[in-house]
């Protein structure tokens, strides 16, 4: 299979299709990043560019196909232990849910509108919830999912993970917003501490969406519109692998309505991951591995 280039016309070619397919989100999102990132910002500044060649090519192989609700607009997935927390989008149809993998969530809050559910992440007993052109994260229970607080940030809000191998301290959120940039957030007041600026050998690697941070210290990261993912190395901002997941749903599932790859979340204890998408028939249970 050939490599996957995430190119500006590709993109501005994909929003197009989106929008003609009647997907709401590309059409307002338009397939253009929410700001452009500066190549090594907030990086470690003298570690060596990587070049193609260090970048590892992979494929997903599923393992299990689950079902998943057709009438989730998928924006964020997160599993611990054998629960799963989803969150969906849409003005006046977001929400957020928790339940057994491939079943029936137990549990179920929705978002009022004019608030537009976006990626979400979970820090001990707490569960944060990005907005995305709301400027707000809720801070929720993370069994009840109570509403607890709002905190207001800049700019739109995409993807966001729970790093928690930085510096003994607890761990710190990582944050998508649409471009190349990941920032970096205090896991109890969300304020930013910090950024870097994702690169494949140098270039910016921008479209930046649902985020899933591993034990290992990785960022997984959903390219908005496409089958392909990446794996980020969040101290530099390289991208250390591209994963082809083309393929995962028959034509049939296509022609139904089935819209982006979008919602990835590590399993615990192991090197396979669920991944989903907006309006999906299945949720699949994958391992990544050489192409």
């Amino acid at each position: 299979m050939r490599r996957i280039v995430v190119t500006a016309s590709a993109l501005l070619a994909a929003a197009l299709a989106a929008c003609s397919a009647g997907d709401p989100e590309a059409a307002a999102k338009g397939g253009t990043p929410a700001s452009e990132g500066v190549a090594g910002g907030g990086g470690t500044g003298g570690s060596p560019v990587p070049t193609d060649q260090d970048v590892q090519e992979l494929r997903v192989r599923v393992l299990e196909r689950l079902p998943h609700d057709t009438e989730a607009f998928t924006q964020g997935l997160e599993l611990r232990g054998d629960v799963l927390y989803e969150g969906t989008g849409l003005e006046g149809s977001s929400s957020v849910r928790r339940g057994p993998v491939g079943g029936t969530p137990t549990v179920r809050r929705d978002l009022p509108a004019p608030l537009f559910g976006e990626g979400l992440t979970l820090v001990g007993p707490r569960l944060w919830q990005l907005t995305w052109q709301n400027g707000v994260a809720i801070e929720r229970d993370a069994d009840t999912l109570r509403e607890l607080r709002r905190v207001r940030y800049e700019g739109e809000g995409w993807g966001l993970c729970h790093d928690r191998t930085d510096g003994g301290t607890g761990g710190r959120l990582v944050m998508s917003d649409g471009s190349s940039r990941l920032t970096f957030r205090d896991r109890r007041t969300f304020e930013p501490t910090g950024h870097v600026d994702v690169t494949r050998a140098g270039a910016p690697v921008d479209q930046l969406n649902e985020l899933e941070c591993t034990p290992d210290g990785s960022v997984y990261a959903n390219v908005y519109q496409t089958d392909t993912l990446v794996r980020i190395d969040p101290d530099t901002g390289a991208v250390t692998a591209d994963i082809d997941a083309s393929g995962l749903l028959d034509p049939a599932a296509l022609r139904d309505g089935a819209l982006q790859l979008n919602g990835i979340a590590a399993v615990p204890g192991g090197d396979e991951f669920l991944l989903t998408g907006k309006y999906w028939p299945r949720m699949f249970r994958v391992a990544f591995v050489p192409r």
